[in-house]
């Protein structure tokens, strides 16, 4: 392809990914409590109503996560059109993953991103690998790593079922409170046929939001931001920290797991 064509093909991928992603309704600083009266017919999995964030510690980190996803947005779109050129090897392995996933149909679709996420990235807290606690990746850097936590596996299936041709409305990223474990833990979730599936790094079978056992859904990020569950009980959020942080719309630290 030449350089003008390269240029125009570029520019729709990164137009056709910010209207995808970002949608028309975008207010971070506005509540969104439409279907609030009724939780039964709440859209969201676990059937719970949740309401929108304003602001906290969560939704800056997702605010990250999205404003790292433009560049590699950048980055696998020019790889996208030139693969032999491309010196990226997290974008051409990542690149492979959606392809492998568009070839399949229904959950096979899922599956297979689900799969090949799971063994591309080996668990790592983020205390080992970056010193640090609660660190939020983004696909590309997880996969250069080739290790991360739930939070990294969950943003990157997340982000792959996406471009493999996933509507929007139908992704999510799910914060639940492993009541056993004692810790926080994210997945990725997809809505199939009205039903919700949960994509998760500890295995490899997804699992239907209404069969899991032992887990209590407190937060969930969509492409507009993040929103709290508000029928969380408060026993799950027995940590002294992770109660300061709700508190004032703060994220949990999330399990390396």
């Amino acid at each position: 392809m030449g350089i003008s064509g390269h240029s125009r093909a570029l520019r729709a991928v990164v137009l056709a990914w910010g209207i995808a992603w970002f949608g028309p309704g975008y207010a971070a600083g506005t509540p969104d409590t439409s279907g609030a009266s009724d939780l039964a017919e709440s859209a969201e999995p676990f059937g719970l109503f949740a309401a929108r964030l304003s602001g906290g510690g969560l939704l800056a980190k997702w605010l990250g996560v999205q404003r790292r996803l433009d560049d590699e947005m950048v980055q696998l779109a020019l790889c996208e059109g030139d693969r032999d050129g491309c010196v990226s090897s997290a974008a051409l392995q990542f690149l492979a993953i959606v392809d492998a996933a568009k070839a399949r149909d229904g959950r096979g679709r899922l599956g297979e991103i689900n799969r090949a996420i799971n063994l591309a990235i080996r668990p790592m807290s983020d205390l080992a690998q970056y010193g640090e606690i609660d660190v939020w990746s983004s696909p590309l850097a997880t996969l250069a790593r080739g290790a991360g936590d739930c939070e990294d596996y969950a943003i990157a299936k997340f982000v792959a079922l996406q471009l493999a041709g996933l509507p929007p409305d139908d992704l999510r990223i799910v914060i639940m409170r492993d009541t056993i474990r004692g810790e926080d833990h994210a997945v990725a979730a997809a809505r199939l046929d009205g039903r919700w599936l949960t994509l998760d790094n500890r295995r490899m079978a997804m699992v239907e939001d209404a069969q899991i056992r032992n887990s209590q859904p407190t937060f969930v990020i969509d492409r507009d931001g993040v929103k709290r569950y508000e029928e969380a009980p408060m026993p799950v959020l027995a940590d002294r920290n992770l109660v300061s942080e709700a508190a004032d719309h703060s994220g949990p630290e999330t399990a390396p797991m």
